[in-house]
């Protein structure tokens, strides 16, 4: 195995002189990749010695900067004999970064947790929204407990971290935390997403938890089923909330939008195409633009609520902590087991929409999807949809095959 290279040198930058001084410079060097850096420290260009990289002659001034150089050249060295300790190999970048106290030797886990925070709050309300923040914190708080609770610290460094730390934190969160697989999936991504940026920025080496890999395990999607979805259409309500919250639901069975989008819901957006209403819009979540045909239900409900509109939203303010509280009655009310949302309205209309023959490409589009497997899994095949396709699949293999007799 060839031995590593390392070298100091110091120079001036002579682009930056003024009034004749210039500042100085370092340079580290190991295996051809440099890094460089400044000494703040600056001297006359008259007494820079090129050749021997230091000071020339004896005058004080001479002497004190090349007793500074040769104190930063000790310290550098010291940082390098120090990572080569630790790392299985060891770049010019990350002894210059050790050296000044910014590098990885000195980056923590939940140092690099709250700074990705603090970038993340800058983007909430612009393309991300605030519960994405939220996740984020509550796995940095995870994480943190784990730390305490395994390592008896506040915090551990970037370059302690291996494989095991991550999978360790999955058991945590499951054995004693007692989290469901969906939400130990999101805690971990978050985790592996800070150390990935860590890495790809320089902060360590390598990332520890690049071959690490959990499913989320998700529960099926609820859904009605389009007896269930008669039933909550046909209830009778005495209460005019809850009717108004399962009008709500219904509108999105029969439209596909997710709540944000239907509180965003406008009069501007309902437009006439060849004779007909349409929505017309983009997505909160992810800008993608979407068109929804408003067939007769939807526009039943626009116009019941026609006395709520107000500064052109179409059913007014709504709260969405409020309606998921109501709708839970509402489905009670109709008799429905189920823990339905408001988001399974959009499973519902999706698993109706194919189980009709509706091309999954054209679900897609509606739903607002910008990856067709999303909508693969956000949209059911249900049995009556198989056994329809496999009928049909049936009769015309026997109408081809029904001459054919086995030998």
């Amino acid at each position: 195995m060839s031995r590593s290279t390392f070298s100091v040198l110091f120079y001036v930058n002579r682009g930056k002189e003024k009034n004749g001084v210039v500042p100085v410079m370092g340079r580290v060097t190991i295996n051809c990749t440099q890094s460089q850096f400044s000494c703040k420290k600056s001297i006359p260009l008259a007494l820079w010695d090129a050749k021997g990289n230091c000071a020339k002659g004896r005058s004080k001034e001479a002497l004190q900067l090349n007793r500074d150089l040769d104190n930063i050249k000790a310290q550098i060295i010291k940082h390098y004999q120090h990572l080569c300790d630790r790392e299985a190999f060891v770049t010019a970048e990350m002894v210059r970064n050790s050296y000044q106290g910014f590098g990885s030797e000195y980056e923590t886990l939940l140092n690099a947790f709250d700074k990705d925070i603090a970038s993340l709050k800058k983007r909430v309300g612009k393309d991300r929204v605030i519960s994405t923040l939220w996740a984020m914190q509550l796995s940095r708080k995870d994480t943190a407990s784990f730390i305490e609770s395994h390592y008896h610290r506040k915090d551990i460094s970037m370059l302690e971290l291996t494989p095991d730390f991550i999978k360790d934190f999955a058991a945590y969160l499951s054995t004693e935390r007692g989290l469901a697989s969906g939400t130990i999936w999101q805690r971990c991504m978050w985790l592996k997403g800070v150390v990935m940026r860590a890495h790809y920025n320089g902060k360590i080496p390598r990332n520890p938890f690049a071959q690490f890999h959990i499913s989320p395990n998700c529960k099926e999607r609820e859904f009605l089923t389009e007896e269930e979805l008669k039933q909550v259409m046909t209830h009778d309500f005495e209460d005019a909330d809850l009717a108004f919250v399962r009008d709500i639901f219904v509108f999105i069975c029969w439209t596909a939008l997710a709540f944000v989008d239907v509180k965003n819901l406008t009069t501007d957006d309902i437009v006439d195409i060849n004779g007909d209403k349409w929505i017309v819009s983009h997505r909160h979540k992810t800008n993608v633009p979407y068109q929804v045909k408003l067939m007769d239900v939807p526009l039943q409900i626009i116009e019941r609520y026609k006395h709520l509109q107000e500064d052109k939203f179409v059913f007014g303010k709504l709260n969405y902590w409020s309606i998921c509280k109501k709708l839970k009655k509402v489905i009670a009310a109709c008799g429905i087991e189920k823990q339905i949302s408001l988001h399974c309205g959009r499973h519902s209309w999706a698993t109706l929409a194919l189980s009709k023959g509706m091309p999954i490409e054209s679900v897609s589009r509606v739903l607002g999807h910008t990856n067709i497997v999303t909508t693969q899994i956000y949209a059911r095949i249900t049995s009556q949809k198989l056994n329809d396709d496999l009928t049909m699949l049936s009769d015309k293999l026997n109408a081809s095959f029904s001459n054919i007799k086995m030998a």
